[in-house]
């Protein structure tokens, strides 16, 4: 079956588009009160995520209520570490808990390499709800977290705007953290090929927290494993969104993705300089969208010029923020459609 509107893969594989394709990181969520419903109903965020039903609802909501250009799969980057036996919790207002952490290699032998059919099968199960609901309207997105960002939340056990104890690791024991990278990467090539076997059409892999390396230690602990993942995802087109990173952007650009994510702070026609021969996705900053109405646009406008309207997708430069108003959303999403075609 062909889709019926395939701009964002046209876009992904660097074919000609009649216009940008848009869509926007964090769209299923706490910006639609829809969202809101389904997630009261399921009691909380974990097991919203592990229902198939309920993720294939708030998956299909943004196509329906914000007119996006694709359906990416409501899920966690952190269904991968508990697959490989962590388990996490999610804390209101704190974000994720990891009750156990991975720190030496006697920690390491607790895990497995995730084995995505029985470990993550409700993901599997809603993605394909979601392709039958979405009967070839828009394309999916499948995702997953990139190993170091990965690394960071299993050794840290729980956010951090520095990651010490994730990075003062890679320093004490590189061994334990190759191997324990290893693992990660292992897991995620089977959990994307999974996802791509139930149906995703593209796949996006998050590095949070690329940002918080050295230019070096982002060569040495996570380039080689995103290149590993790149390498063996072959179905479908793979994107790259490694924030903070703007100092790997050339060599992002030379692994086998199809598409480079950007953040806000990294210029457009600079990014087209350093990496000429992919498609760049991004990258409004989210607080944009706090603005007015006309000022919203006039930022789109400003972006869609910069980047050009081909070998391009319209998005945010990281997740849109919990509290922004829906119909600023959809100012982003109009704009992009009517400006650029």
């Amino acid at each position: 079956m062909t889709l019926q509107n395939d701009l964002l893969l046209r876009a992904a594989r660097g074919e000609k588009t009649e216009r940008v394709p848009v869509w926007l990181m964090r769209q299923a969520g706490r910006i639609l009160p829809e969202y809101r419903a389904v997630r009261e109903k399921a009691g909380s965020f974990i097991a919203l995520a592990t229902t198939p039903e309920m993720a294939a609802e708030v998956t299909l909501q943004p196509v329906d209520i914000l007119g996006v250009d694709a359906a990416i799969i409501f899920s966690d980057i952190l269904v991968v570490p508990e697959a490989m036996g962590l388990p996490y919790e999610m804390i209101e207002q704190r974000g994720p808990v990891f009750p156990k952490t991975v720190r030496s290699a006697a920690d390491l032998d607790h895990l497995h390499i995730a084995d995505a059919d029985t470990d993550l099968g409700y993901v599997l199960e809603a993605i394909r709800l979601v392709k039958r609901e979405l009967n070839n309207r828009v394309p999916l997105i499948g995702f997953a977290g990139a190993p170091f960002t990965i690394f960071c939340y299993m050794t840290e056990g729980k956010g951090s705007k520095t990651f010490s104890v994730a990075k003062k690791l890679l320093y004490t024991d590189p061994a334990f953290s190759h191997s324990l990278l290893q693992k990660i990467t292992d897991s995620t090539i089977g959990y994307l090929k999974a996802q791509v076997q139930a149906g995703a059409n593209i796949v996006q892999i998050f590095d949070s927290w690329a940002g918080i390396l050295s230019p070096e230690q982002y060569r040495t602990y996570s380039l080689p494993y995103i290149k590993q993942i790149c390498d063996a995802i072959t179905e479908v087109p793979v994107t790259v969104f490694a924030k903070g990173a703007f100092f790997a952007r050339q060599e992002i650009g030379q692994l086998s993705c199809s598409v480079v994510g950007l953040d806000w702070n990294m210029d457009p026609t600079e990014s087209r300089r350093l990496v000429p021969d992919k498609t760049l996705q991004g990258n409004l900053d989210p607080c944009v969208l706090y603005a007015g109405f006309d000022q919203i646009r006039a930022e789109v406008r400003r972006m869609i010029q910069a980047f050009g309207t081909q070998r391009y997708i319209a998005n945010l430069g990281h997740g849109v923020y919990p509290d922004t108003d829906p119909e600023k959303v959809k100012c982003f999403i109009e704009t992009v459609k009517e400006y650029s075609a």
